[in-house]
């Protein structure tokens, strides 16, 4: 119930990091980054709402002479109506976040005192990231105030990304506490009204990982964009510093331009962006490209995975010999961004973001308020930004054609240009500004606070286990395409038991075109893609590359040596660039003229090539690192994620699957296998055999083995 007056009453709780009410000390550490900056933004924003009458900031207080004195202020007023009050928790000094969990029911018990102390309780209590939700979850219960809760960033997710980083489980445990965090998580998910999330994939495909998921208590509310940094033109940008870096690239400065800003990751998808503008001689003619890929003072003293990114793309340029029409500055500074976005406006250019996956899509919020029409994947938050805004067009960023014949729709036509662009500054103000969000966010929780929408709560249970004890593991081409009715089937299978199942696919293909058939046949995003027959491994779903799998199989591998050793082999032929990758060598081979593949295993060993070399339907031979292979991939995963082999299902049906097959894993062969490369597998009994082809096959495994028999969680 509200105040007499009718004003609400908000407690905010965000325990950990550096909180104050200025200079905020922004990126000084893990714990002072994008939530520290939301939490203080929406206070404010709060305070100016007519519905607000009194706003607090439940946080830290923090005693320690390596900090500031101001954290140690028990209370911090920012206006009439609004405060920051800091609770003692445990141990007075800076502690990160993971070091917080044993003090936590200390932190609730003083800010209970605190709270009861009051001349009134708060209306609802809004929780920000796992401990603060930890928190909020027992004031909740002992005050009987209802809960609302934003994760930020989840337990679940995090441990995927730190294997995939190499940390090994037991690390993660005792570094980070994640079983601790994720058991919270899913207490705050059973215990909240409402949980709001910044996009719609957020909800589906980070919140739907827990068991107490429930997508009816969930609601989007974008968080604000700065109004005051992103805004149209002045008509000064060109007498900036950045603009005769970027120009000095250009022999036509003039002409509109093609904006891209990321970091140079691979899942941004920047070298497709410029082999589209390569192969399009109009977009070549019309406009230049602006890549503003991070900053680099050396390459070679960049991580591995920014190193292949760049040289990818500086290749990419150099075989379209694309100089004077592409810009890619090694330097900016932050206050340049701004500046970067409203020269590319002034230019009369278009914004463009071609990410494989993108949860939220910052920079075309920040695009849109300059004025600047944008491209976007049709992937996770630029499909809301889009729908809100009405300032451009979606993409699939895996189509080079499509991708510039939309880049030409916006650039062509200037009266939909300055069309684009006004409704994109009109619906930033409308969606993505503070005031929007303080707008949308009171009116998402005033039906709680009310009790005047029924909460309708899902049966719902935890799984016997904290993480999945098992996994399915499928070959894509010989195992999911051929059959869509068998395809329909299956998918809805896995989707059944996904909550306690890991679904993965494993195939010869690279990211780029594993993704582009996923999307074809509708096949949803398994939970880990192994790739290039097995040289890759990404987690969904933000295709985190496993940085540390990337490292072993680096070992021994010379890529130019292997090609000097097979250059002149007679029946060998290259296959095209789309089906190579930096530790996959990929051959058509002719048996009626080529060696045996025995013989040119012997020469590469011959000359100290240790390697693996895999025969795939008689007519397709690869040459992967000898530590690469889909089986090695399997197992490495298994290894890492704590799954026994004996708990893991591998389909295949050719030669590049049999490893995969041997040894502890359950297995099947689907019917439509290539009979003489898996013959010598019929000896073993541990392997099932089905007598139904592509996904009818695995469906039959899974019966034979009652594969999915313990996996029972969710009514």
């Amino acid at each position: 119930m509200t105040h007499e007056d009718g004003k609400l009453n908000i407690l905010l709780i965000s325990i950990h990091g550096l909180i104050r009410g200025q200079d905020l000390e922004l990126g000084r550490d893990a714990d002072t980054g994008g939530q520290t900056k939301y939490v203080v933004e929406l206070l404010r924003a709060l305070g100016e709402r007519p519905e607000v009458g009194q706003a607090d900031l439940l946080t830290r207080r923090i005693v320690d002479p390596n900090v500031s004195e101001d954290y140690a202020e028990p209370s911090e007023r920012l206006s009439d109506n609004l405060r920051i009050i800091r609770i003692d928790c445990g141990e007075a000094g800076y502690l990160p976040k993971e070091a917080l969990w044993d003090s936590l029911d200390n932190f609730a018990d003083n800010a209970l005192d605190f709270l009861n102390s009051q001349n009134r309780l708060p209306d609802i209590i809004h929780s920000h990231y796992a401990d603060a939700g930890y928190v909020g979850t027992r004031l909740s219960h002992q005050l009987n105030i209802p809960l609302v809760h934003t994760g930020h960033s989840l337990g679940r997710t995090k441990r995927k990304r730190l294997l995939a980083s190499g940390v090994k489980r037991d690390v993660i445990e005792q570094r980070y506490n994640i079983s601790r965090r994720i058991d919270a998580e899913e207490e705050i998910l059973g215990v909240a009204e409402r949980v709001i999330t910044s996009t719609n994939q957020e909800i589906i495909e980070q919140y739907g990982m827990y068991d107490y998921y429930q997508p009816e208590k969930m609601r989007v509310v974008p968080p604000g964009t700065d109004l005051e940094t992103f805004y149209p033109p002045e008509g000064n940008e060109r007498d900036s510093a950045i603009y005769r870096d970027i120009t000095r690239f250009l022999q036509e400065p003039d002409k509109p331009i093609i904006l891209a800003l990321s970091r140079p990751d691979q899942r941004k998808n920047i070298n497709t962006l410029v082999e589209a503008y390569g192969e399009s001689e109009e977009l070549k003619q019309l406009a230049n490209l602006v890549i503003i890929a991070g900053n680099r003072d050396e390459i070679r003293d960049m991580d591995s995975g920014a190193q292949e990114v760049l040289a990818e793309i500086f290749l990419t340029i150099d075989s379209y010999d694309l100089y004077g029409k592409v810009a890619y500055p090694k330097h900016h500074h932050p206050d340049d961004v701004p500046v970067i976005y409203r020269l590319a406006a002034v230019s009369t250019g278009a914004f463009v973001n071609p990410a494989l996956t993108e949860p939220f899509g910052l920079t075309l919020i920040e695009a849109a308020a300059t004025g600047l029409p944008i491209v976007a994947t049709e992937d996770g938050g630029p499909t809301d930004i889009i729908n809100n805004c009405h300032n451009g067009y979606l993409i699939d960023p895996l189509d080079k054609k499509a991708m510039a014949d939309t880049l030409l729709k916006v650039l062509d036509d200037k009266d939909n240009w300055k069309s684009l662009a006004h409704n994109g500054i009109k619906g930033v103000r409308e969606h993505y500004s503070w005031h929007a969000h303080a707008e949308k966010y009171i009116k998402t929780i005033q039906p709680v606070v009310d009790k005047s929408e029924p909460l309708t709560r899902m049966e719902i249970k935890r799984r016997p286990m904290l993480y999945h004890d098992r996994a399915l593991f499928t070959d894509l081409d010989q195992n999911l395409l051929g059959n869509p009715d068998s395809l329909k089937e299956f998918v809805r299978v896995i989707q059944e038991n996904r909550r306690c199942t890991t679904f993965g696919i494993a195939t010869g293909r690279r990211l780029d075109s594993a993704l582009k058939m996923l999307r074809k046949y509708h096949i949803p995003l398994p939970d880990v893609l192994i790739t290039s027959l097995g040289t890759e491994i990404y987690y969904v779903p933000n295709l985190t590359r496993d940085s540390a799998w990337s490292y072993h199989i680096d070992h021994m591998w010379s890529r130019r040596s292997v090609l000097r050793v097979l250059n002149e082999l007679p029946g060998l032929k290259l296959q095209p660039k789309l089906e190579q990758s930096k530790y996959k060598i990929s051959y058509f081979y002719d048996p009626s003229i080529a060696p045996d593949v025995n013989e040119i295993v012997n020469l590469l060993h011959q000359y100290d090539q240790s390697v693996n070399v895999v025969l795939a339907f008689g007519q397709y031979l690869d040459v992967v690192p000898a530590r690469a292979s889909k089986g090695f991939a399997l197992r490495w995963f298994a290894e890492m994620w704590g799954i026994p082999l004996e708990h893991i299902l591998a389909a295949g049906g050719s030669g590049a699957d049999e490893d995969m097959m041997r040894g502890n894993t359950k297995s099947v062969v689907v019917a439509n296998r290539h009979h003489e490369e898996l013959s010598e597998l019929t000896d073993i009994e541990s392997i099932y055999y089905a007598d139904k082809p592509f996904a009818a096959g695995i469906l039959q495994a899974i019966e034979h083995y009652d594969f999915f028999q313990d996996c029972k969680v969710a009514v």
